[in-house]
């Protein structure tokens, strides 16, 4: 047979057309942060894949990223710049050029500035990215040179984090790598398959090889289903039944004595504050019986080593805060630190070496600034904050207020403003986006070079430009640049490039950091700082806390109210500052039967809004694939409820209080108990009517600002 020989072009163009391999870093608001590897074929991004290599990830990816490609190449992807030509709202926006839309907003800016000063100009961003130079912080340091009000990002954890600095200090506590090591496992208010599927991978590890698995959550989720133990305490109710343990675990004589005297502090008056916390008493309040509760606070001090993983969940009630402080006393009462596998898990993002400082540049902040909560967004824009200026401008990028914030009634009407001047850097018009006046294609993961903030582990994550930008869009960094230019500010950070921001954003020095740089982290595509393995870490075995005292802080004398300063631009004005208790203790919710009897005749159901399984907040919720796998917007309700009001599965439904209400299709289940309702996160408020967060409160929690969207009463009603 004769050989057939290819002609010299066909080959080169053979090769030019492979694929080719690189390392990613899934950018979502997600604890895992994956480390992703990107299959790109002439310029465009064909697959994903979880990489088999990173200790966390092990090759695989959620339900949510798994074809990341169908997101970027989605058709209704914005592409081009655009201006609105319609009603707010309507959608209606035609094509303009990037000179056109950057020349419009500066103009905009410079006579809102030359009127009204640069506090009625507002930033809006959270974590729909959490890449250190196109996310949470990326515009930090432009809006603080601009000198326009700071804004409180509040969203998830920041009470969580005032609550845990104040205990145990910056530290990332126990690794998640080392739950294999741990006998006992306790998951309070986490919903590990839906929001922490890697994690949740070495707990199912851990219980294959015989530890005990106990899930805390107000209602049986995905994760509570596959538990050893489900306990269900009433909504708001956790701060009672860690109240109780504490009891408990000191009138068993379960304390380790050695461990309390030698790194804690406060220890006597703890034990008289919890004297009169019963088991028993937990029980009216919770719905969990006494038994239980001694059975949970025996195992937890016996069963060594125990680790605790605390979700964002457990702060959304008023006494969130206390709740997790009281948590987070456990592992010291019990001696839980002294193991591999022992203490508990926040945030591991507290021992990353990101120079905050310098991605935020708060130095540039003039004396006096204001500060407004991304959280009451809605009511700074409707004049009900009464501020002074008013905000006439506001760019939104990496967030969805109008389906993520509370009160999105009131968002929406301030958005309608025909005299706010609104931008949105976007992948779609988003509800959010539907408001503005300009909005700006940004690019998605593959498009763009960044590192990953990681809160969930203890990792570095690299994340290669490797795929053409669809159409015109470009990075947020880009974005800012551009817009930094046009203003003339001449900081030498507003020309750093991606990468020379990557070298600027990390502590390369840092001990944590040893042995790696940028140039290891592009070849390996991740890193595991050096904090101690997973096999040896017990980073509080002979306390070595990083607070004050070097101990943990049952009792902190004179503590004020505090938002975590990278959740508020690294500004320290205007911190909240009220006087907080000493001691933990348990602080019911807001809106309940016992705080508030009037209220719950009108609204007697709590509800709860857990994060979709199928959506990563609102990510993806336009995507059909994903909706038809999360179904339809639903509303989780028990049979006695249902029967009481005349509801059938299946039957449209309207879930409602004085806020607002929207509606969407009866699950009746006995996943929920009576009293108790249940509807997911992040349905898009075009595509349906009304979403849950239109009826959450826009109040505060009693630390960091944190938001009460556990905290609601509402009543549900079949809907024609």
């Amino acid at each position: 047979m004769n050989e057939i020989v290819k002609p010299d072009s066909l080959i080169v163009a053979e090769a030019e057309s492979l694929t080719e391999t690189f390392f990613g870093g899934c950018p979502h608001d997600c604890p895992d942060t994956c480390s992703m590897l990107f299959d790109v074929k002439d310029g465009q991004l064909q697959g994903v894949r979880g990489n088999p290599d990173h200790p966390m990830t092990r090759g695989g990816l959620c339900v949510k990223l798994k074809d990341y490609e169908k997101r970027h190449y989605h058709p209704d992807r914005l592409l081009y710049p655009m201006k609105r030509v319609g009603p707010k709202g309507s959608k209606a926006f035609e094509r303009i050029s990037w000179d056109e839309a950057l020349d419009t907003i500066v103009s905009r800016w410079k006579g809102i500035i030359d009127q009204y000063g640069p506090q009625a100009i507002a930033p809006y961003s959270y974590l729909g990215n959490q890449g250190l130079v196109h996310g949470l912080n990326g515009g930090d340091a432009f809006f603080n040179r601009m000198g326009a009000t700071v804004t409180e990002r509040t969203f998830c954890g920041e009470g969580s984090c005032t609550a845990w600095l104040l205990t145990v200090g910056p530290t990332a506590g126990l690794d998640p790598d080392s739950y294999i090591h741990s006998k006992y496992i306790v998951i309070w208010a986490c919903n590990s398959v839906s929001t922490n599927l890697h994690h949740w991978a070495i707990v199912k590890d851990a219980q294959k090889k015989g530890a005990k698995v106990v899930v805390i959550d107000t209602y049986a989720s995905r994760t509570a289903k596959a538990a050893d133990w489900h306990i269900a305490p009433k909504p708001g109710t956790d701060g009672a039944l860690a109240m109780a343990l504490i009891n408990s675990i000191i009138e068993q004589g379960l304390v380790d004595q050695d461990y309390v005297d030698n790194y804690t502090v406060g220890f006597p008056e703890l034990k008289e504050r919890a004297s009169t916390r019963t088991p028993e008493w937990a029980a009216e309040i919770t719905g969990v019986s006494a038994d239980d509760i001694r059975k949970l606070a025996r195992e937890m001090a016996t069963e060594q080593p125990v680790g605790i993983r605390i979700g964002v969940a457990l702060e959304r009630h008023y006494g969130g805060g206390q709740t997790i402080r009281a948590v987070a006393c456990i592992p010291a009462l019990t001696g839980a630190w002294r193991h591999v596998g022992g203490g508990i898990t926040q945030f591991g993002v507290w021992e990353h070496p990101y120079k905050f400082d310098v991605i935020c540049r708060p130095d540039l902040i003039p004396e006096g600034t204001r500060v407004v909560s991304n959280l009451q967004i809605g009511r700074a824009l409707t004049g009900e904050m009464q501020l002074d200026p008013p905000i006439l401008s506001m760019m939104c990028w990496n967030s969805n207020p109008v389906t993520q914030a509370p009160e999105t009634d009131k968002i929406v009407e301030g958005l309608m403003r025909e005299d706010l001047f609104m931008v949105s850097a976007e992948h779609f018009i988003s509800d959010t986006a539907s408001y503005a006046d300009i909005l700006l294609p940004a690019t998605m993961g593959a498009e763009m070079e960044d590192m990953i903030l990681s809160w969930g582990h203890l990792y570095l994550t690299y994340n290669t430009k490797c795929a053409e930008a669809p159409g015109e869009a470009i990075p947020n960094n880009e974005i800012f640049r551009q817009l930094a230019a046009r203003l003339g500010y001449e900081e030498e950070n507003f020309k750093w490039t991606d990468s020379e921001c990557l070298e600027h954003y990390v502590d390369w020095s840092s001990p944590a950091c040893e042995g790696i740089d940028l140039a290891y982290m592009r070849e390996h595509g991740f890193a595991r700082l050096k904090v101690g393995t997973p096999d040896d870490r017990a980073p509080h075995r002979k306390g070595n806390f990083p607070t004050p005292t070097g101990k943990c802080m049952f009792m902190v004398e004179g503590a004020t109210n505090f938002v975590a300063p990278p959740f508020r631009q690294m500004y320290e004005g205007f911190q909240p500052g009220e006087a907080l208790d000493p001691l933990p203790d348990y602080l019911g919710p807001r809106e309940s039967h016992t705080n508030d009897p009037e209220l719950a005749k009108r609204f007697p159901l709590n509800i709860v809004s857990p994060k979709s399984h199928y959506f990563l907040n609102s990510c993806y919720a336009n995507m059909e694939d994903k909706q038809k796998g999360q179904g339809e917007q639903f509303v989780m309700i028990n049979q006695a409820d249902a029967d009481a009001r005349g509801i059938r599965n299946g039957d449209r439904v309207q879930v409602g209080n004085d806020r607002g209400a929207f509606k969407g299709v009866a699950r009746i289940t006995d996943d929920v108990n009576a009293g108790i309702v249940v509807a997911t996160l992040g349905y898009w408020r075009q595509l349906n009517e009304g979403t849950v967060n239109s009826i959450s409160s826009g109040a505060f929690t009693d630390m960091g600002h944190a938001p009460s969207f556990s905290d609601n009463l509402v009543e549900v009603s079949r809907s024609n």
